[in-house]
């Protein structure tokens, strides 16, 4: 359907080829292979090579009108389509320039108070509290907790380095000195998991890009393996090896999201509220806005600036008229 076996890969093994290669996310993956074939199903599986902008534009008019679906989930199948054209079969992007990307609507991240940051963490135990407590501590992102090593938690410069982060960039951020205890604790019990792993022979842990044929043994150094472990040994879904991977995120954000319940709290929010309410409040507390650019990892100030439409402006000295009534 998508290729001559004999000839050359599947069309859909050859984007995931491509994919890899050039080092994006299996979640990104995952996402480009989902619509590229709901793409093609939509045109009875018609080959890409055989049609343009007009079916792209029908397929999204589509996902729009009858699918209903957001702008970002329009223009992620967007993303995924133009890969395909311009990374896999070699199809000038330019053609498809007619094509119109949807508008995302503007709005203002979702922010906990400092008092409920202080509910939900008080509802959270064990390793998720901890995850949870980094997410707002560091301000990181769920992927860039789940994918820590013990290795880039440096306690004696009291910071987290976060390896290829969004945009493949690493950076440096804070550990909070409240949470130090706790991780040297937990990283005694990820040594044990680690040791017990080696004796039932699963001595190696998922390393990134050529690292595992440039340092074979690297992956045996408890350095390397996961801050957050996960509970299971489980099969890597790209090279078939069985071995430990990280906290699957979707058990973190079900932890969040109860401890939420349990806290009363009825805003719409999750794990990355964390990151967002760590943003706030340190412009809350008087931290240059350059300072808390860099410790989020935004490449332009303008991203970090939508954290001052939210946060708490104590000394504008205006007060609602309604309050002189």
């Amino acid at each position: 359907m998508y290729g001559n076996e004999n000839s050359k890969p599947k069309l859909l093994d050859q984007l995931r080829n491509t994919i890899r290669i050039k080092h994006y996310s299996y979640r990104t993956e995952q996402a480009y292979v989902h619509w590229v074939k709901r793409y093609i199903f939509f045109h009875n599986k018609k080959h890409p090579k055989d049609m343009g902008a007009k079916e792209i534009r029908k397929f999204l008019n589509n996902l729009a009108v009858n699918g209903n679906v957001a702008a970002s989930t329009q223009n992620q199948a967007l993303c995924a389509i133009v890969f395909l054209y311009k990374e896999v079969l070699d199809i000038n992007v330019e053609e498809l320039g007619s094509i119109v990307w949807a508008k995302r609507p503007k709005r203002l991240p979702q922010v906990f108070s400092r008092r409920e940051v202080k509910l939900i963490l008080d509802e959270m135990t064990g390793d998720y509290k901890i995850m949870a407590t980094v997410l707002y501590g560091a301000g990181l992102r769920l992927t860039e907790c789940l994918q820590l090593r013990v290795k880039d938690i440096d306690f004696d410069y009291k910071q987290i380095v976060v390896r290829s982060g969004k945009g493949e960039k690493d950076r440096v951020t804070m550990l909070p000195e409240s949470i130090i205890k706790q991780l040297k604790k937990h990283i005694d019990k990820v040594i044990t998991i680690h040791k017990k792993d080696i004796d039932d022979g699963y001595d190696s842990v998922f390393m990134p890009y050529a690292l595992e044929r440039k340092y074979p043994n690297a992956g045996k150094e408890v350095g390397w393996h996961f801050l957050f472990p996960g509970k299971n040994i489980s099969k890597d879904p790209i090279s078939g090896i069985e071995r430990r991977h990280h906290v699957h995120g979707a058990v973190l954000q079900r932890a969040v999201k109860s401890a939420m319940q349990r806290s009363g709290i009825l805003k719409h929010g999750g794990c990355h509220t964390f990151r967002h309410s760590f943003a706030t409040h340190l412009l809350e507390d008087g931290v240059n806005i350059r300072t808390v650019q860099e410790l989020l990892g935004h490449s332009s100030v303008e991203t970090t600036m939508v954290y001052t439409h939210v946060m708490n402006k104590k000394n504008i000295g205006v007060k609602s008229p309604v309050d002189s009534l």
